[in-house]
């Protein structure tokens, strides 16, 4: 039986990813050894570093005067390198959901934190509107898809400040105009790569701008300087994040990625609105393409694991919503195909005509 993965993350990778990365594993460049066992600074590393940030910038048309980074520690360490490079006095903040919160948290140790807006009353269901950001703000950071409430910012803000944005979950699936900020971070294992490497494109001159000292390794302009070669990266992870970028160009750039996510995403919201037995958790305006979410109607709500059994033995793995929200939730990110969404809609269908 075919598996559809609508793990929300670590997540699908194109299969083409997933099995050049395995040959490289094997035999790197035909030079006899494992990709999992050379050295970083390997003279057949480099151009793939080279490669993929070049990939990197033609794809997100990122202007000049950016450099683009693979760090470790996932967003969670972005979280507080984020204010400690750029977090003067005062920070914005826009509150849409739990990483947004954490990240919130981590930037009041370094100063005052204004939280712009939240929608946490209505346990994230909507991105808030019709707030203000203040003009003396260092910053405004924003989570720009909500993995675990169904969420998505699709559109650049409009705002007095610079801003910086965690956009882990939904980077690459659209063009995005990079010179409106000065840090965008992003965990891999979502659009890019397997986990394991996080990408950050940083702003030069908005770097060093802070009075306070900052350890080496949290300091972006260690690696700027190194090339990102600083410390051992993880260079399965980064090779698996070149083989993927390599697809997004072959199949058409970021434009097609935004085609395809909305064709994705309009299947299946159009079952969930017409299905009688389920119903969508998040605000029409503001649903994610990359993570759909949806529960069962009140009436039907005994039926919650009987369509999570029936629908695992269908094929579809991932289809547990969080625990925040439950339900299911089906992500829906670059990798996935028309076709397993399709699976996924007869799926619901089928369940329905037996119940």
């Amino acid at each position: 039986m075919k598996k559809y993965n609508f793990n929300a993350g670590p997540s699908m990778l194109p299969r083409e990813v997933i099995e050049n990365t395995a040959k490289q594993i094997l035999d790197f460049n035909g030079s006899g050894l494992s990709l999992a066992e050379i050295s970083h600074r390997a003279k057949d590393f480099q151009p793939v570093v080279d490669e993929a940030v070049a990939l990197i910038k033609e794809l997100l048309e990122i202007p000049e005067g950016y450099s683009v980074l693979f760090l470790g520690g996932g967003a969670s360490l972005e979280f507080c390198m984020v204010p400690y490079n750029f977090l003067k006095k005062k920070a914005a903040y826009l509150n849409t959901g739990v990483w947004a919160k954490k990240a919130m948290k981590e930037a009041k140790l370094f100063g005052e934190v204004v939280e712009v807006a939240s929608s946490a009353e209505a346990n994230y269901t909507y991105i808030p509107k019709d707030w203000e950001c203040p003009a003396d703000a260092d910053y405004l950071h924003i989570t720009t898809n909500n993995t675990i409430y169904g969420t998505e910012i699709r559109h650049e803000l409009q705002v007095p400040v610079r801003m910086i944005a965690d956009m882990s979950s939904d980077i690459f699936s659209r063009p995005v105009d990079v010179s409106k900020y000065d840090c965008i971070y992003a965990g891999a294992q979502k659009n890019l790569a397997m986990a394991g490497v996080t990408l950050v494109i940083v702003k030069d001159d908005a770097l060093g701008k802070v009075d306070r000292s900052i350890p080496t390794m949290l300091d972006y302009r260690t690696h700027v300087e190194k090339g990102s070669m600083f410390n051992t990266p993880p260079v399965v992870p980064i090779y698996s994040a070149l083989e993927t970028l390599r697809w997004i160009k072959a199949q058409g750039g970021l434009k097609m990625m935004d085609k395809l996510a909305h064709e994705r995403a309009e299947m299946l919201y159009a079952e969930i609105d017409r299905n009688k037995l389920f119903r969508g958790t998040a605000k029409e305006e503001d649903r994610s393409l990359m993570n759909i979410c949806f529960v069962m109607n009140d009436e039907y709500k005994e039926l919650e694991k009987p369509f999570l059994d029936y629908a695992l033995s269908c094929g579809m793995v991932g289809v547990k919503g969080h625990r925040s929200v439950g339900g299911f939730r089906a992500s829906c990110y670059n990798a996935q195909t028309i076709e397993g969404v399709e699976a996924l809609v007869k799926c619901m269908q089928d369940f329905e005509a037996q119940h």
